[in-house]
């Protein structure tokens, strides 16, 4: 039996994995037509014909659009930007409520707070670690305005469900698809399943442009609202009709002509990237070795999984071992990878911890000294955020493990090292036990 790492033999490799690198010689052929051209934006922030920008920007919203099957796409400058965007487009406000994940990126929340409405927490579902219909529906008053669904690690949630109570309640749906760009619900792409899809181009996603992203909708007004809000609003209505001011406060949100090139380029092979990490997973998951209290979390069987990143359940109590110590015992095994140095192995304990417990939350202040919006007049409701109102997110937060060991970049050889990791820690598991009792 070879010695763990963690507890003074080798390690079973130093060499770093590769860069989850996928700029190539399309993208730097159109940055530089678009540099000899001289046009690296044009948008106008009154109203005019280039109020909506230029002709990279134009083509890549039109592309994007035309793939997920959407009437409408709006490009901004990322993925928070877009989100912001849209809920202002829905319309919320002071005194409004959204329902929002707890387990996400922040901004999936700060969205609802830069119009000074107060996020609500729902649950979220422990087979897909998105929101649960059942407590969404638990959550909705009459003052909830919107739901923002996260497709969380790149699962879709239960959008039918979801959108069956948003129905009833005239409530708008924002899907956030930072994670999730080319999965499919029902073989239906996420993005189009709710009234708006935000979607992301930040450098560590599926694909990118450096920053960036985009807005999904089949709502022409919808549409042109997060056009308005994208690009100075309030210096534009007195140019043309619009019937209805609220929130026409606008923003600089606006994509480059490069960046819109670039992200041309990369959504051109933006299936085919998807496509590997789906083999590479699959690959990852029929040869994991098999360690006691680690199981694959389940995919459903109506979705296509895009893996942002996957999970692993795990129950410290069956193996004997803690997470941390068996997260160490893997970490001690394997590199970091190139362009991430500084960040360890691709492995970690859960994702973010539960959002409501973040000092915004916990103190209630946003905006001035007066705590908006948290304690804003115009706010009716009582807010909870504290610990324990979420438990499924607290549970999995403590329990699960995630990696991003199914990256195009990565050959089987590089997949056989990580299981090859797995599978010394599976034989040694009698020496960790020992090792967490000294």
């Amino acid at each position: 039996m070879t010695k763990l790492a963690l507890l003074g033999g080798d390690p079973v490799r130093t060499k770093l994995f590769p860069a989850h690198n996928f700029i190539g010689d399309a993208e730097k052929k159109k940055v530089m037509e678009i540099m000899d051209s001289g046009v690296l934006s044009r948008f106008l922030g009154v109203w005019h014909d280039d109020f909506y920008g230029g002709d990279e920007v134009r083509a890549f919203e039109r592309e994007w659009a035309d793939s997920y099957r959407a009437k409408h796409g709006v490009s901004v400058n990322s993925c928070t930007s877009g989100l912001y965007a849209a809920v202002g487009a829905a319309g919320v406000g002071p005194g409004d409520e959204v329902i929002v994940s707890p387990y996400t990126m922040v901004a999936s929340v700060t969205a609802a707070v830069a119009f000074n409405a107060v996020p609500v927490f729902a649950d979220i579902d422990p087979q897909n670690f998105c929101l649960s219909p059942e407590s969404i529906r638990e959550r909705i008053t009459e003052r909830t305005k919107a739901i923002i669904v996260v497709h969380l690690f790149g699962h879709p949630a239960d959008m039918d469900a979801i959108m069956e109570i948003a129905t009833q309640h005239n409530i708008t749906v924002i899907e956030d698809c930072a994670q999730a760009p080319n999965a499919t619900y029902k073989g239906r792409p996420v993005g189009t399943l709710g009234h708006m899809g935000v979607f992301s181009l930040n450098y560590h996603k599926h694909i990118h442009s450096g920053e960036g992203g985009i807005v999904l909708t089949n709502d022409e007004r919808l549409a042109d609202r997060v056009a308005m809000i994208r690009n100075h609003a309030e210096a534009v209505v007195t140019g043309r009709e619009i019937d209805s001011l609220v929130n026409m406060v606008g923003f600089n949100f606006r994509m480059g002509e490069l960046e819109a090139g670039i992200g041309r380029m990369q959504h051109a092979k933006s299936q085919s990237l998807v496509d590997q990490r789906r083999y590479n997973l699959e690959y990852f998951n029929r040869n994991l070795p098999e360690i006691e209290g680690l199981t694959i979390s389940p995919v459903a069987d109506d979705v296509e999984h895009s893996y942002y990143a996957a999970v692993l359940n795990y129950e410290a109590q069956v193996a004997g071992i803690s997470r941390d110590t068996l997260i160490k015992a893997l970490h001690a095994e394997l590199p970091e990878t190139e362009m991430r140095k500084g960040h360890g192995p691709l492995i970690g304990g859960g994702y973010v911890k539960p959002i409501y417990l973040y000092p915004m939350f916990q103190e209630q202040t946003a905006f001035g000294n007066l705590g908006c919006p948290f304690k804003c007049p115009h706010y009716k409701g009582e807010l909870n955020y504290s610990a324990g109102i979420c438990p499924e997110v607290e549970h999995a937060h403590a329990t699960i493990i995630t990696h991003e060991y199914m990256q195009p970049s990565l050959e089987k050889s590089d997949l056989d090292d990580v299981l090859s990791a797995f599978a010394k820690v599976a034989d040694n598991m009698d020496d960790l036990r020992a090792f967490e009792k000294e």
